[in-house]
């Protein structure tokens, strides 16, 4: 549980500085002259691409995962996304690189989600694959703790830049140190993750010659429809997760005229209702089953789309401040069950491989594009849009859900 936990929080502190770096200054410094809306909208694609790549990320760690182990799988896409993360602190603006710059910087996104679309899934199973069959949601919970906890990291590390360097020398180097400072943590993590033992579920399928020949082959052909079920239930998750801090924090600092020190502050309030809801969802998905929980999530997220012209548009930190911990909380509620739920879905030959895929393609779906759709949404039909965009993210995986059998029972 400690290495799944220390594991994701160190990966998505890497992925969320650059949401966070993203929304406040790689335009700016990747994009400079036109137009601010368009330096965002080139910002928000950079961040996009990542998740384009995470889907190979899974294929390639999930392949060595379901044949090696996740043990030293674990190590790689930690090694691959640490060494990224580090080099995007050190690559030089526009101004120094002309467009070598913004290449380098894609480029380098690709491989922080090659790196992410193997961590996960790992991280899943090596907390799943040693739980009580009756513990597997609180147990698959400390993965998903990664989240909230990394953000909050991501964050309050900015906050305390713009804090005490203040928004000119942030900008111009200040939001350099949390990628350097990465290369620190991921050492940290290495060493927890090194003195792992192989899963009991693996270190099984081994001794009896049960590894799949090619992974990713046999899930296309023999768990299609558990792939899509999975993916698409992870939509939601993705959604409002990225538009309640990228998109949110990009449209409430230039529209909604809130400074960006405040903002900041804000989420790091907020992500503390997805650390809330997090373990609240895991007791009850193991006393009432996946589904159930789940369907419940998904309908109370589509509600909550209603109410982002409201309070995200009205400028307001506390109406602001409400719409950012109720999105994150539910965030948090949807996605805590999902550390059980997509390894269930999957035989253990295949399970790294099929956890993986499902949980990154859910990200293409819902969140790749979901900060720059909503802010061309924003500009030609107004926060409405943006709100129905996660109402409809929320019935997509609603439906999702509702197609699968519960999967407490199954034995892994």
């Amino acid at each position: 549980m400690l290495a799944s936990l220390v594991g994701t929080t160190i990966e998505f502190y890497d992925f969320y500085i650059y949401g966070t770096a993203a929304a406040l200054v790689v335009g700016s410094t990747f994009f400079p002259g036109g137009d601010p809306a368009l330096q965002a909208l080139s910002a928000f694609l950079t961040f996009g691409i990542a998740f384009m790549a995470r889907p190979i990320g899974s294929v390639l760690f999930g392949h060595f995962g379901d044949r090696v182990g996740r043990k030293s799988t674990l190590v790689g896409s930690m090694l691959v996304m640490g060494v990224a993360t580090t080099l995007i602190g050190a690559l030089p603006g526009y101004a120094q690189a002309g467009v070598a710059a913004p290449i380098l910087l894609c480029l380098l996104r690709l491989l922080q989600g090659i790196g992410l679309g193997g961590e996960w899934g790992g991280a899943a199973l090596i907390a799943t694959e040693n739980a009580p069959k009756r513990q597997r949601a609180w147990f698959g919970m400390f993965p998903q703790l990664g989240p909230p906890l990394g953000f909050l990291m991501a964050n309050g590390f900015f906050l305390a830049l713009l804090f005490t360097l203040g928004e000119g020398d942030f900008l111009r180097y200040g939001w350099r140190i949390p990628f350097l400072a990465s290369a620190v943590l991921v050492a940290v993590g290495l060493y927890v993750r090194v003195s792992l033992s192989e899963t009991p579920a693996f270190v099984a399928a081994a001794e009896q010659g049960q590894r799949a020949r090619v992974p990713i082959w046999e899930v296309l052909r023999h768990h299609g429809v558990p792939l899509i079920q999975g993916s698409l239930a992870m939509v939601v998750c993705y959604a409002l997760f990225y538009m309640s801090t990228v998109f949110a924090l990009g449209y409430g600092t230039s529209v909604g005229h809130i400074p960006k020190l405040d903002f900041l502050g804000l989420l790091c309030i907020a992500v503390l209702f997805m650390a809330l809801a997090t373990p609240i969802s895991a007791l009850l998905a193991d006393r009432l089953g996946r589904r159930p929980v789940l369907l419940a999530g998904c309908a109370a997220a589509a509600l909550s789309g209603l109410g982002l012209p409201r309070l995200l548009g009205s400028g307001d930190p506390f109406k602001t401040l409400v719409f950012l911990s109720m999105e994150l909380a539910l965030m948090g509620f949807t996605f805590a069950p999902m550390g059980a739920l997509l390894p269930e879905l999957f035989p253990t030959r295949v399970r790294y491989t099929g956890a993986s895929t499902a949980y990154n393609l859910g990200g293409i779906l819902g969140a790749s594009l979901a900060p720059s759709i909503a802010q061309v949404l924003s500009q030609h039909g107004g926060l409405p849009w943006v709100g129905n965009y996660i109402s409809v993210a929320a019935l997509i995986s609603f439906l999702a859900v509702l197609s699968m059998s519960e999967t407490r029972s199954r034995n892994l």
